[in-house]
């Protein structure tokens, strides 16, 4: 006869199972504290670190301490971007074995309004700006709630400030939330790499070509020396362009360049140097129309075709007309009020290209800019970063510009070309173009001041060509001031401009390619909201019932296996 346990042995069984099941539990969260994983099963990988990022998380020296001011109670969409960026930081944390200290705060709970004006003024200087949420018909109470939607990072003696909320135009909030997201890696990568940098990134900005060193030039030389080492080179009085610069920029010249000028840049080139170019081949500003509502827009005569035609782009003789994508211009008729008429000449320019350094980046604005063409040249590949819309037209020097064309709205039949490329971004070996071109007394001149001539890079190179001479300039207003690079002030819109002019120098000089984050796919997977409101009663059903349903089938099922059970060893067997 089967052995039947008494009732005490049962209930010391199912006690001791208690324990041991209590006892894996508890070890198995000790483990997953310290080791845990995920299967990112998501197609653009959007929830999988870099290896660039992972390298830069891997080589840290010391902690780093990060303050997120994003805290407090908020609309759905923030709270989701507030779970995002503890998600992010998470990550962050283990990949780096803990070096990663971060902790969510409101700088301004529970101070009286001195403090917290105090409070508002030090973080506006680091870079963290108070916004104010805007009020809601649905919920009142968040009208006119101050919030800060930064991050302060604080890394081997320094900080930075990282912004955690995109703004890109016509984007819906939970759209704008998605691009949030998708660009926290980068961001916080990138302040990490920043920071953890013993010396900066040197950058040269040339000038002895009449190259703009006034009010117009106050935001972009500012944004470039929060991240780089910048000085002033003066073209004409220096034998060479030292390597001691990672990257020149070249912006908005206005006379022309001689052969030693360009012969300089080229060898600095051949040498391994980066070159941002943002010139305009053309006559053209609003200070044109100072003394007559129209002007003729004429070639500048840089004479730098030469040498950009050796590296494999052209910057045509013309201006870019956008019907579709512009900006407008106030106009007054017969004393009244100033009204807005679109454009053509002041394009807003088109990211789509998959290369980091404008992914997923919104709009940039221009005006008078000109073209390019891309010219056949042996291993080097050509990127176009920026360019026009579908409806675009580029009339040839010389253009008549006059203020009457906004008196007649733009007829998209005759803007018959498309996508005219505006920024290019060039990679591989340039070859010089002075090659086979210089006098042997000139060579050996060269070759007295220890200045080799190089007719060919040695590895590979990069250079950006941009055909505006006023993509990085800012505006200026007596009331308020310098405006920052990319804000529109007669619409009050900012565009991606500074960002623009960094992701580009972060390209041409970084090379722990920290830059590829800002390269990840957002794919936008929005409610399909009529069908939601036509399934909701379906959905709740499935969601609420469904569940219930299983955990009833399981306990059922288990409730009679153990009665079988039970009966069975409660039953002797009939003695044979």
């Amino acid at each position: 006869m089967a052995k039947t346990l008494s009732k005490a042995q049962r209930q010391r069984q199912a006690l001791v199972r208690l324990l041991i099941m209590a006892a894996i539990l508890v070890c198995v969260n000790i483990l997953a504290s310290y080791f845990h994983s995920g299967i990112d099963l998501t197609q653009e990988r959007r929830f999988t670190v870099t290896a660039p990022t992972k390298k830069v998380l891997g080589n840290m020296k010391e902690v780093a301490v990060i303050d997120v001011y994003l805290q407090g109670k908020f609309p759905a969409e923030l709270q989701r971007l507030q779970e995002a960026v503890r998600q992010e930081l998470s990550k962050f944390k283990e990949l780096s074995g803990n070096k990663i200290i971060f902790r969510f705060i409101n700088p301004i709970e529970g101070k009286n309004d001195k403090e917290q004006k105090e409070i508002v003024h030090e973080l506006a200087q680091k870079g963290v700006r108070l916004l104010e949420l805007s009020s809601t018909k649905e919920d009142d109470e968040y009208s006119t709630k101050p919030f800060f939607p930064y991050a302060l990072v604080q890394y081997n003696n320094k900080e930075m400030a990282v912004p955690l909320l995109e703004n890109p135009q016509g984007k819906s909030p939970a759209e704008k939330t998605s691009y949030s997201e998708m660009a926290l890696e980068y961001k916080f990568a990138n302040a990490i790499n920043q920071l953890s940098r013993r010396d900066q990134a040197h950058i040269a900005y040339i000038t002895g070509n009449g190259e703009p060193l006034d009010i117009s030039t106050v935001d972009m030389l500012m944004s470039v020396t929060k991240n780089y080492a910048l000085d002033t080179v003066d073209l004409s009085h220096t034998l060479q362009i030292s390597l001691a610069y990672d990257a020149i920029i070249i912006y908005s010249p206005k006379t022309p360049f001689s052969g030693p000028e360009k012969l300089k840049i080229d060898q600095y080139i051949m040498r391994g140097g980066h070159v941002l170019w943002a010139v305009n081949n053309m006559n053209a500003s609003l200070d044109s129309f100072s003394h007559s509502p129209q002007f003729i827009a004429t070639e500048a005569g840089l004479d730098l075709d030469d040498i950009l035609y050796k590296y494999g782009v052209r910057i045509n003789n013309d201006l870019l007309e956008d019907e579709e994508l512009n900006l407008p211009l106030p106009r007054t008729y017969n004393g009244g009020t100033p009204e807005l008429h679109p454009w053509v000449y002041f394009p807003k320019l088109n990211p789509t290209s998959d290369n980091p350094i404008v992914k997923n980046m919104d709009f940039v604005m221009s005006g008078f800019t000109n073209t390019i063409d891309t010219i056949r040249s042996s291993g080097i590949k050509k990127t176009t970063l920026l360019h026009s819309s579908a409806h675009s037209l580029n009339p040839r020097s010389p253009v008549r510009v006059s203020l009457s064309m906004m008196n007649y709205p733009p007829k998209p039949e005759t803007y018959t070309k498309s996508y005219l490329p505006v920024a290019v971004l060039l990679e591989g070996k340039f070859h010089s173009a002075y090659q086979g071109l210089l006098a042997p007394s000139y060579l050996r001149v060269l070759d007295s001041l220890h200045q080799p001539f190089i007719q060919v890079c040695d590895s590979e190179n990069s250079m950006i060509v941009v055909s505006s001479g006023q993509i990085f300039s800012n505006g200026y207003t007596a009331k308020e001031g310098v405006l920052s690079m990319g804000y529109y002030n007669y619409t009050q819109e900012f565009f991606a401009n500074r960002d623009f002019l960094l992701n580009c120098l972060e390209y041409l000089t970084d090379r722990s390619g920290v830059l590829e984050a800002r390269a990840k796919e957002v794919k936008i997977r929005l409610l399909d909201m009529p069908r939601a409101n036509t399934e909701k009663t379906t959905w709740q059903v499935v969601n609420v019932g469904v569940p219930l349903a299983i955990v009833f089938i399981f306990a059922s099922g288990y409730f009679f296996y153990r009665k079988r059970r039970y009966e069975v060893q409660k039953t002797p067997k009939k003695l044979q």
